[in-house]
């Protein structure tokens, strides 16, 4: 059976991106046929990439513990979902960080975005495209784009109907890229 990731991007305390991937997981855990994972980045802890060995070159042999568990649960992966807040019109450092922190276990995988922000995210998951091109990624064209201010209400994640069907089309084309 094929995995996909659910990677919750945000490392931040008050993160509003675990509503937003417990949302997508409780859409994801009625869907048959393929596993969902959460893979919340926080747990692993990644430290800035400082090593001198690029990973690209590290045959998925790290030196920090951290990292290599990381590695092994983005290796586990056949595809992911993204869910990625937007910072100051790009993407979060430290998902950033630990994306680069990895090389193969990324490559040729298909991969699917969540966003949240001030204009849904918009612009975190352009910067996203992008950088996953480079390990041959393939990113499925829907996205599920969040509004700070139509989707999330008092504090409160309140997604809009429109949103729903967002989410299903979504994981039904990430389901679609792996078959």
């Amino acid at each position: 059976m094929k995995k996909i990731g659910v990677i919750l991007g945000s490392v931040r305390e008050g993160r509003l991106g675990e509503h937003v991937a417990n949302w997508i997981m409780e859409e994801a855990s009625t869907r048959e046929g393929v596993e969902y994972e959460l893979i919340d980045l926080a747990a692993f802890n990644v430290p800035l990439l400082t090593t001198a060995t690029i990973p690209g070159a590290a045959n998925k042999q790290y030196e920090d513990q951290n990292v290599a568990a990381w590695s092994r649960a983005i290796d586990a992966c056949d595809g992911f979902v993204f869910v990625t807040p937007e910072y100051n019109h790009s993407i979060p450092g430290g998902f950033k960080n630990a994306f680069d922190s990895l090389g193969s276990e990324w490559a040729g995988k298909p991969v699917a975005f969540v966003a949240y922000g001030a204009d849904g995210g918009a612009r975190a998951v352009e910067h996203w495209r992008q950088i996953v091109a480079n390990f041959s990624m393939f990113g499925v064209r829907n996205q599920v784009s969040l509004g700070l201010f139509d989707d999330f209400a008092n504090g409160e994640f309140a997604p809009r109907d429109i949103k729903v069907g967002d989410r299903a089309r979504v994981l039904g084309d990430i389901e679609a890229a792996l078959a």
